[in-house]
């Protein structure tokens, strides 16, 4: 049975727009090669963090939202752990309720943007 998980991970901000492409890759690769299917992705980008990590303010966010067995959690975490562009990571198991939320907020996102465009447009 596939639960579904949500990561977010925080880069290092020194780190190139290469580097950080790189990392993703890495992390996506991981998921991917152990079969799990990648439901959402989001390049949240550099933002200000609450409180200093290794005397930085700033870090690079993403998200990734899959379906995947536990048993890849483990291995996931440990790849973030031993990356030494990481600063902070957390997964997390989705709930029927959380999955539904993220659902309707995508849905709404892409309606939005979809009204945005039209505007334009005209």
């Amino acid at each position: 049975m596939l639960k579904q998980y949500e990561t977010v991970f925080i880069m290092n901000p020194v780190l190139s727009q290469e580097q950080v492409i790189d990392t993703v890759d890495k992390f996506r690769k991981i998921l991917t090669d152990s079969g799990t299917e990648i439901v959402h992705e989001n390049n949240w980008g550099l933002r200000k963090l609450a409180y200093p990590i290794q005397k930085k303010t700033t870090g690079f966010y993403y998200l990734i939202e899959f379906k995947s067995s536990g048993e890849l959690i483990n291995k996931l975490e440990i790849e973030f752990k031993r990356d030494e562009r990481i600063m902070r990571f957390l997964t997390i198991l989705l709930d029927k309720h959380a999955v539904a939320y993220n659902e309707k907020k995508r849905k709404n996102a892409t309606i939005k943007k979809a009204e945005e465009e039209s505007l334009t447009q005209s």
